[in-house]
C-alpha cells in the first residue's frame, strides 16, 4: 500500500471543504484543527481515543494469543501423498512435537504441482501458527519454471531446517538393468521407450533424470505419479521401468525386490555403500534436497520459538531418529536464525540452476 502523507490524507478525506468544515468556535485554528489532532471526515476526539484504545487492545490480544499458543491442534501441510517416506517422517515428527506443544500435530497431505499447491495454500493461510508447511526444494524451484501464487522467500516465515532427502533410482531386481549403463544402452537402441516415474515434472528427481538424459544424448519418458506405494506398484507391476524418489523404496531394496541403480546425492549412502552417485557415473551435478518447516509470513516470533523448540526436541526423539535411519534421510539441522539466512541463498541457487539447465521460464 502506498504511504499516505498527512496532507494528502486530509485532502482526500474532504477536510476543509463545504461538506466537512473545520471545527468552528473556540477551537478555530486551535488544537483540534492542527497537527496530530486534526479531524478527518468529521471524526471527534472521542472517536480517535476509541480507535487508539481498540488498536492497543488488539495488540494486547495478539500478544496474549501468542503467549497461550497453541490452544488447539496444529496442522502441518505436506506437498506429497500419504505413505511416501517424507509423509512417514513428518508424521513421526508430529507425534513427537505434539507432546512438547501440548496439542496434536496433524499432517495434511496436499500433493500437486510439484509442491506449488501446498505452498499456495499455506501462503494464503492466517498467520496464527496453526497452519504450517513442510517445505521441500521443489517449492523453491517451481516459481522459476512457471508462474505461481506464492513467493518462496517473501511469503513464508522460516522456523527450522530438519534435513535432506536421499534420492535414488530403482528398478525391479529381475529386470535387465543391472547398472545405469544398461539403461543408457537400452535408451540409445530404443529412444523414448525407457519409462520412469516421479512425483512431478518440477521435482528434483525428474529434473535430474532429464539432465542426465540430455547429457548422455538419450530420450527417456517421464510418467508423473503420486510416488510412494503407487510408484512402487508401477515398477513391480511392469507399468514403468524405474522409479526415482526418496527412499519409499528402501524396504524393498532391503528385501531384494528392487535394485538401487544410483543416488543423486553428493556422497554414497552408508546404508547402500556399493551404489554409485551420479557424479561417479560421469554427471557433473549434485541434487541436494533440503526440507524444513515454515509458516505464513508475519508469524509472531513467540510462536516461531515455541514451534522451533518443539520440533528441535522432536528432531532428537529416538523414534524420529529411527525413521531417519529407516529411510536413509540426511539429518541436517538449522535454527530459525540460520535457516532464515539460508532460504534466500537456496532460492537464488535454484534460480541459477534452472537458468543454467535451460528450464527457467521466460520473464
Amino acid at each position: 500500500m502506498a504511504r499516505v502523507t498527512r496532507r494528502k490524507f486530509l485532502k482526500s478525506s474532504g477536510a476543509g471543504d463545504e461538506t466537512h468544515p473545520r471545527p468552528q468556535g473556540n477551537d478555530e485554528g486551535g488544537l483540534l484543527s492542527k497537527g496530530r489532532f486534526a479531524m478527518a471526515k468529521g471524526r471527534t476526539l472521542l472517536d480517535w481515543v476509541v480507535i487508539v484504545l481498540a488498536t492497543a487492545a488488539s495488540g494486547a490480544a495478539s500478544a496474549q494469543d501468542a503467549g497461550s499458543y497453541p490452544s488447539r491442534p496444529v496442522t502441518v501441510v505436506i506437498p506429497t501423498a500419504a505413505s511416501v517416506s517424507g509423509d512417514i517422517l513428518m508424521r513421526a515428527f508430529g507425534d513427537a512435537a505434539g507432546k512438547h506443544l501440548g496439542q496434536p500435530v496433524v499432517v495434511d497431505n496436499k500433493p500437486g504441482g510439484s509442491g506449488a499447491l501446498a505452498a499456495a495454500y499455506v501462503a494464503s493461510a492466517k498467520s496464527d501458527g496453526y497452519t504450517l508447511l513442510n517445505i521441500t526444494i521443489p517449492i523453491y524451484r517451481v516459481p522459476f519454471i512457471q508462474k505461481t501464487l506464492y513467493d518462496p522467500v517473501k511469503d513464508f516465515t522460516p522456523i527450522i531446517l530438519l534435513g535432506g532427502y536421499t534420492l535414488g533410482g530403482v528398478v525391479k531386481t529381475d529386470s535387465p538393468f543391472k547398472q545405469w549403463n544398461d539403461v543408457l544402452e537400452f535408451a540409445k537402441a530404443n529412444p523414448g521407450r525407457f519409462t520412469y516415474t516421479t512425483v512431478g515434472p518440477q521435482t528434483t528427481n525428474a529434473i535430474a533424470m532429464e539432465t542426465m538424459a540430455r547429457h548422455s544424448g538419450v530420450q527417456l519418458t517421464h510418467v508423473p505419479g503420486k510416488g510412494g506405494g503407487e510408484g512402487i506398484s508401477a515398477v513391480l507391476g511392469g507399468h514403468v521401468h524405474a522409479m526415482v524418489e526418496s527412499p519409499a523404496w528402501a524396504p524393498l531394496v532391503a528385501s531384494g525386490e528392487l535394485r538401487l541403480l544410483f543416488l543423486l546425492n553428493m556422497e554414497r549412502s552408508k546404508k547402500w555403500p556399493s551404489v554409485p552417485t551420479i557424479r561417479e557415473l560421469g554427471y557433473d551435478y549434485t541434487f541436494d534436497s533440503p526440507y524444513g518447516l515454515v509458516g505464513p509470513k508475519g508469524l509472531d516470533p513467540t510462536i516461531v520459538k515455541k514451534l522451533h523448540d518443539a520440533f528441535k526436541k522432536a528432531y532428537d526423539d529416538p523414534n524420529v531418529i529411527a525413521t531417519y535411519d529407516k529411510f536413509d534421510f540426511v539429518r541436517r539441522y538449522m535454527n530459525t536464525e540460520d535457516y532464515a539466512k539460508f532460504v534466500p541463498k537456496l532460492a537464488a541457487d535454484e534460480r541459477a540452476s534452472m537458468e543454467r539447465l535451460g528450464f527457467a521460464r521466460k520473464e
